[in-house]
């Protein structure tokens, strides 16, 4: 991780984001040294949902690879999604769930939920601890389980390290993803939280934009409570965004209607405590009784941390209000005062993001070609992702690259093959 914004010790942020001291899997799940470890593949999830809840729960664990978020994307695609399950002394120490995308002839297994993830890291009990052989050994082990199968194996956006753990799979061959992620950590008060931005600043601004909408009628923080207004608030997501990306001249990320049945899904499931794979909230304004809304975020919480999944504004109410700042600033603080312990802004660098973290984390892809073919993919991949990170340095070039690449897409829209493949804005 590399401190942003204020100076703050790298030490002192992981600590923040997670104090290490409540990871449920720890303390039930300690395998004997040296004891090998053996894999399977399963796609029957009532068997290992236990176990997959269990690891779900440790601070190293990503709420993409959580239970409900793979389920929700399987079932709407018509799949169970591909679990490979590692085995130390009969107790599950690893899952890696996956799902098969085949494109350009070539079969990729890849997370569950694709580029609409923000943070991948496979499911690994803390206990585990794999040296450069055995993580070697380990990926043969894959290529074996995945034969016949998949021709490339991509885990994209892992972190080398997240939450104080080093990933297991860290020494093996990896490049850097092209995308960074941001967070900020989430201290015991929202003022301490604040104390890591320039938190003068932010009051300020915080008043005017208050100031502002109370001239005009007043605002609230809209948390749907039934299924219908859940649904409602989303597909008016879907709608914001589209207009915005329009106006962008951008690809719509969300346009394809598998993916939003995908994210309509992950709404309904139910809630484990305050764990979800899905939760809305949005600026309601209240001038003339007609709750108009001015902004909508769509978050990710499991454990300790929350996801920003998504944003959209309406940018013809209360424009000079910010009213997608002043969401961030009321999450923030509601995700304070019920003990979180990070907020991750996601995958993308983005100004408002900078000015939110004082934490940027890089990732890395890690590419276990299973076949011949998937050697070849590999060397594709690799050059593509290097060929995108350099695009991306030159802003102007990668403006006109999406407009351009936004045209082949609302043209081509109707008959893509892969609906799920393409996220757009990144």
């Amino acid at each position: 991780m590399q401190g942003m914004g204020k100076a703050i010790n790298p030490g002192d942020i992981e600590a923040r984001i997670n104090d290490a001291q409540s990871c449920p899997v720890a303390a039930q799940t300690s395998a004997p040294a040296q004891v090998p470890l053996t894999l399977s593949l399963t796609r029957d999830l009532a068997t290992i949902e236990d176990d997959w809840r269990r690891l779900e729960q440790c601070p190293a664990s990503s709420p993409h690879q959580g239970y409900d978020w793979c389920r929700s994307w399987a079932t709407v695609q018509g799949q169970e999604p591909l679990v490979i399950i590692g085995r130390q002394a009969n107790q599950v120490v690893m899952m890696l769930p996956l799902e098969i995308v085949t494109r350009l002839g070539v079969r990729t297994a890849r997370f569950p939920g694709g580029r609409f993830n923000n943070l991948n890291t496979g499911l690994f009990d803390p206990a585990l601890q794999l040296s450069v052989h055995e993580q070697q050994d380990l990926a043969d082990k894959i290529r074996h389980c995945l034969s016949g199968r998949a021709d490339l194996l991509l885990l994209d956006m892992l972190p080398e390290s997240w939450a104080l753990h080093r990933h297991p799979l860290a020494d093996l061959a990896h490049f850097d993803h092209p995308n960074a992620s941001f967070q900020l950590p989430l201290l015991p008060s929202f003022e301490a939280t604040l104390s890591q931005l320039n938190a003068k600043r932010r009051r300020k601004k915080f008043r005017t934009q208050t100031r502002r909408l109370e001239d005009m009628g007043g605002y609230e923080l809209y948390l749907p409570a039934t299924a219908q207004e859940r649904h409602d608030l989303l597909d008016l997501f879907f709608a914001q965004k589209r207009i915005r990306f329009e106006a962008q001249g951008l690809p719509d990320a969300f346009i394809d209607p598998t993916v939003q049945r995908v994210f309509h899904a992950l709404i309904d499931s139910e809630p484990r405590g305050r764990d979800h794979p899905l939760a809305l909230q949005a600026i309601r304004l209240k001038a003339g009784g007609e709750g108009a809304i001015a902004a909508i975020a769509g978050i990710t919480s499991l454990g300790d941390q929350i996801i920003c999944q998504f944003g959209s504004i309406d940018e013809s109410r209360v424009p000079d209000a910010s009213p997608g700042e002043l969401l961030f600033w009321l999450m923030i603080e509601k995700a304070c005062a019920e003990g979180y312990r990070v907020f991750n802004f996601g995958i993308g660098d983005q100004l408002y993001k900078r000015s939110w973290c004082p934490v940027e984390t890089r990732h890395r892809d890690i590419m276990i070609p299973i076949s011949l073919i998937g050697r070849i993919a590999t060397l594709g991949h690799v050059a593509a992702s290097r060929a995108t990170a350099a695009i991306k340095r030159r802003p102007l070039l990668y403006r006109r690259l999406q407009r351009l690449r936004s045209g082949q897409i609302f043209a081509a829209r109707d008959n893509r093959p892969d609906p799920v493949t393409e996220r757009g804005e990144d």
